[in-house]
C-alpha cells in the first residue's frame, strides 16, 4: 500500500520501524517530504540512511519509502 502525503504531515515525527526517531517533516511536496534530522543522530545513523552531510541540512523521503503512518508519526519501512 503506498502513503500518501498530506499538508498534515508537516511537524510529525520520522521513525524507523525500531522506533528510532530520525527526525521531522519540515515541509510537503506531492511525492515526498523535507525531513530535518534529530540532532541527536549519530554519523554512523546519518550515514547508513545517506543522510551524511552538513549539520542542519534537511532531506528528502519519498512516499514508497514510507510503511504507514498515524496521527503524529511516519513510520519507515524496515529498522536501522
Amino acid at each position: 500500500m503506498t502513503v500518501t502525503f498530506t499538508d498534515d504531515d508537516e511537524g510529525k515525527s520520522v521513525v524507523d520501524a525500531g522506533e528510532t526517531t530520525l527526525g521531522h517533516v519540515t515541509e510537503v511536496g506531492s511525492e515526498t517530504v523535507s525531513v530535518e534530522p534529530d540532532p541527536e543522530l549519530d554519523e554512523s545513523l546519518l550515514s547508513d540512511l545517506g543522510w551524511e552531510g552538513a549539520a542542519g541540512e534537511e532531506y528528502t523521503v519519498h512516499e514508497d519509502a514510507v510503511d504507514t503512518k498515524t496521527e503524529g508519526t511516519i513510520y519507515l519501512q524496515g529498522k536501522l
